[in-house]
């Protein structure tokens, strides 16, 4: 896939700079290890702060070992310190401890008066394939801590569910789940609607009083894997280059489908990848 490079950078002779705090995936598919390539394709430095290893496979979640809060904190400390960072996401946060160091620690970033920097949260609670990715505790944590502190909350269906304790099963139930969370956590949303039966992937925003539609064809008879992550991290790419909250959207969501449709397919019973058909 071409890069997507946004303008104004680079014509003004620098090259934006994001920071990703998220889990380690050694299959590559989602974790840093998807934000990093993301940025890379819209022509953003990245930078990572881990905060888990996680031992997986597309569909499957074998193991997770979460970094000390301690290493956590450092490693976003001394990237803001020495990096014009321009927007930060976060990804998998594994436990309470290491939500409230993430939080805590932007939080003193913005006591010392530094500039605001854009902050896109995806709370990744339960991965593609089920496996429940966060330890008891972490998602109060989030509701306390961190989600005050975001930009862009960018929930799937499942996670919007999970945190208004009630189904979302139709696009009116989406705009009034949307405007729930923002009016909760006041912050904008963008709710991800991937799993609505349909012919379309809608994703629905709730940003400055007003829902905003994002639809997309949707792409069948593939098993994703780090979508969530590639498309926040698409995002946190447009605002690290200065791009609007909606326009960064806009171009994330046809990143995200044009990567869904061109993804790398394993041919059954071999280690071989096709390769007519992949993303890059």
């Amino acid at each position: 896939m071409a890069k997507r490079r946004s303008g104004r950078s680079e014509r003004a002779g620098t090259i934006p700079v994001a920071l990703t705090i998220a889990g380690s995936d050694c299959s590559a598919g989602a974790g840093i290890q998807a934000d990093l390539k993301t940025f890379a394709a819209f022509g953003v430095y990245g930078l990572s702060a881990v905060t888990c290893v996680v031992a997986e496979v597309p569909r499957r979640v074998s193991r997770i070992e979460p970094v000390t809060t301690i290493m956590v904190r450092q490693q976003i400390e001394v990237l803001l310190k020495n990096f014009p960072v321009r927007a930060i996401k976060t990804g998998l946060l594994c436990s309470a401890g290491i939500v409230s160091s993430v939080a805590r620690t932007i939080r003193n970033l913005k006591k010392k008066g530094a500039r605001p920097i854009p902050l896109v949260v995806d709370p990744v609670m339960i991965a593609t394939s089920g496996d429940n990715l966060l330890e008891p505790g972490a998602v109060e944590s989030y509701k306390k801590e961190l989600f005050p502190l975001a930009t862009l909350i960018t929930p799937n269906l499942d996670e919007a569910a999970a945190l208004l304790k009630t189904a979302i099963k139709g696009r009116k139930q989406m705009d009034d789940a949307a405007k729930a969370l923002a009016k909760k956590y006041r912050a904008s949303i963008l709710l991800k609607g991937g799993h609505l039966r349909g012919d379309k992937a809608i994703d629905v925003l709730f940003h400055n009083g007003k829902c905003t539609e994002f639809p997309a064809p949707f792409v069948r008879d593939v098993q994703t894997h780090g979508t969530g992550c590639t498309y926040s991290a698409a995002i946190t790419a447009g605002l690290a280059s200065g791009l609007p909250l909606e326009q960064a959207i806009n171009h994330a969501k046809q990143f995200v489908t044009q990567s869904i449709a061109r993804h790398f397919r394993w041919k059954r019973g071999s280690r071989k990848i096709d390769a007519l058909n992949h993303s890059s």
